[in-house]
């Protein structure tokens, strides 16, 4: 005496659950997967921006101590660096 839509019937109401819950499912790992790329990109491209900004002071540090360019410059390209 089971009907279509009882506990256990193989109905169309059973079926459309399994449907939502596996793309319900798949939302969220979707999901998870995107957050976390989120955090991967935000976090290296901030450490790159360090680095590079670090690289190009030493480069300019370098180059006043090899004497291609004066104090004044020197200064004024580190204060366009920070």
């Amino acid at each position: 005496m089971m009907g279509p839509y009882m506990m256990g019937g193989f109905g169309g109401a059973s079926v459309l659950w399994m449907l939502f819950n596996l793309i319900f499912f798949v939302l969220i790992v979707a999901g998870i997967v995107l957050f976390i790329i989120w955090i991967v990109r935000r976090t290296t491209s901030s450490n790159f921006v360090e680095t590079k900004r670090g690289g190009a002071l030493e480069i300019l540090k370098e180059r006043y101590a090899r004497g291609e360019i004066s104090k004044k410059e020197f200064e004024e390209m580190k204060k366009d660096l920070a």
